[in-house]
C-alpha cells in the first residue's frame, strides 16, 4: 500500500545544510517551530556527547508548504543549516575546483582519508559506489543526517497530538548497567527521563552509567546501550495482518533498525519472551460491567497480529558502541593496500540518549502514516471527521 506520510532527506555531515521534503500532510495542521526546535535540542543533549554538539545549535527553517502557521496541503520543505560548513567550504564544495592550485588541493587533501574505520560504512560503501576517498562515504552515512529526521518526526508528532497520541523515549541500559528502579507509570517515567542527562528514569543507575561513560572516554573508548520508546492512546487496528509488509511491528522494526549503530529491535517483552511460558506471555483480556475491554499486562507491547490492540506500543532498541575511537582500531588503507590505524574524526563516548530521540521520531513518522492510511483526508478537519466516525 502506498505511503501517505512520505519524506526524503538530503545533505551531508559537513555540507551546507540538511534538507527534507514531506508529502501527505493534510491542510490546516498547526506547525509549531518552537516544538520542532525543542526536539532538535533533545537530540543534541545527553551525557557523553562530543565536540560537534558544541559547534552546532540546530534550528529548523521552513521553506514551503506552511502559510501563516498552518500546512497548506502542499509538500513541506524544511532545512537545518550546518554551522560547521564555514570550515568546510573548499573540501565539501559542490563545484569543481582548480587542482593546479596547491592551496586548494591541500585543503581538500587534509579532509580526505583512505584508512577504513571498522564498524562504519566505509569499506562496503567504497566498493559499492566505487569511491577512492572515504570522505564521500562518511559524509552521507554519518549519523548527522538524523538531525533532519528528528525535525520530520516532530512534525509527525504535531499531527499525532491532534488525535491525543503522544509518546516518549527513555534509556534503560548503558554498557552493563541497567535501569532497575523505575517510577510506577509511564507519565512519571517520562517526567524523570526529561530531567535526566541520560534520559534515564533511575537516578541510581544514571550515576553508574555516567561512571561507565567517563571511564570509556578516558580510555579513548565508547559505550552503547538500550532505549525504550512508548506511545499511547492509539486506536485499535493500525497496521494489518493481510500482508507481511503491512504489519505495524515490521514497519517499526525496519524504521528503528536502520538508524546508524542500532543492532537489535524488540517489541514488548522482546527477547525475554523466549524464557516465558505461553500462560505467562500472552495478555489476558477482561471486560468491566460497563463493557470496557481492558488487560492487566502488556507483554505484547501493544501489537498483536501486526496491528495495534489498544494498549501502548512498547519498543526497545539496542545501540552498539560508536565505532569511531580515539584509540584507533586496526584496519587497512584502501589506497596503499596495507594495514593501518583507523581514521579518527570527532566522536561521542556515548550517544544512546540521542539515538532514543531519533527512534522516537521515526516511530512518530510510522504512526502518522498509519493514521493517514486509516483516517486520511485532504484537510485536518476532514481527517478528524473520519476519525470520529
Amino acid at each position: 500500500m502506498e505511503q501517505k506520510f512520505r519524506y526524503l532527506t538530503a545533505g551531508e555531515s559537513h555540507g551546507i545544510k540538511l534538507t527534507a521534503i514531506i508529502e501527505g500532510l493534510p491542510s490546516g495542521l498547526k506547525i509549531d517551530r518552537n516544538f520542532i526546535n525543542n526536539e532538535l535540542r533533545k537530540r543534541q543533549s545527553g551525557y557523553g556527547r562530543g565536540a560537534r554538539m558544541k559547534i552546532e545549535t540546530d534550528t529548523v527553517e521552513i521553506i514551503s508548504g506552511v502559510r501563516l502557521g498552518k500546512t497548506t496541503g502542499g509538500p513541506v520543505c524544511i532545512e537545518i543549516r550546518n554551522k560547521d560548513w564555514e570550515n568546510w567550504k573548499i573540501p565539501m564544495s559542490v563545484d569543481e575546483i582548480d587542482f593546479s592550485n596547491r592551496e586548494l588541493l591541500k585543503l581538500v587533501a587534509e579532509k580526505s582519508f583512505t584508512t577504513v574505520r571498522p564498524g562504519h560504512a566505509d569499506y562496503a560503501g567504497s566498493i559499492k559506489y566505487n569511491l577512492e576517498d572515504l570522505r564521500d562515504v562518511l559524509e552521507r552515512s554519518s549519523a548527522r543526517k538524523t538531525a533532519i529526521e528528528v525535525a520530520v518526526g516532530a512534525i509527525a508528532k504535531l499531527l499525532l497530538k491532534e488525535f491525543y497520541i503522544t509518546g516518549f523515549s527513555h534509556v534503560i541500559q548503558i554498557a552493563d548497567v541497567k535501569a532497575e528502579i523505575l517510577p510506577p507509570n509511564y507519565t512519571l517515567i517520562k517526567e524523570a527521563a526529561d530531567h535526566s542527562e541520560l534520559r534515564c528514569a533511575d537516578d541510581i543507575a544514571t550515576d553508574l552509567m555516567k561512571e561507565k561513560i567517563d571511564k570509556a572516554k578516558a580510555a579513548g573508548n565508547t559505550v552503547g546501550g538500550k532505549f525504550e520508546i512508548i506511545y499511547g492512546n492509539l486506536p485499535i487496528g493500525l497496521g494489518s495482518y493481510v500482508q507481511a509488509d503491512r504489519t505495524l511491528d515490521g514497519k517499526l522494526a525496519q524504521a528503528i533498525m536502520s538508524i546508524p549503530a542500532v543492532k537489535a529491535v524488540e517489541i514488548g517483552k522482546g527477547v525475554e519472551a523466549a524464557e516465558l511460558m505461553g500462560s505467562q506471555m500472552h495478555d489476558e483480556i477482561y471486560i468491566t460491567k460497563e463493557k470496557r475491554v481492558y488487560r492487566k499486562t502488556n507483554n505484547a507491547g501493544g501489537i498483536e497480529g501486526g496491528m495495534t490492540n489498544g494498549e501502548p506500543i512498547v519498543i526497545k532498541g539496542t545501540m552498539k558502541p560508536i565505532p569511531t575511537l580515539r584509540t584507533p582500531l586496526n584496519t587497512i588503507d584502501i589506497r596503499k593496500k596495507e594495514e593501518a590505524s583507523a581514521h579518527f574524526e570527532r566522536s561521542d563516548a556515548c550517544a544512546v540518549p540521542a539515538c532514543a530521540i531519533v527512534a522516537e521520531a521515526r516511530v512518530a513518522c510510522i504512526l502518522a502514516d498509519e493514521l493517514l492510511q486509516k483516517y486520511g483526508g485532504d484537510s485536518l478537519e476532514e481527517m478528524k471527521a473520519h476519525y470520529e466516525r
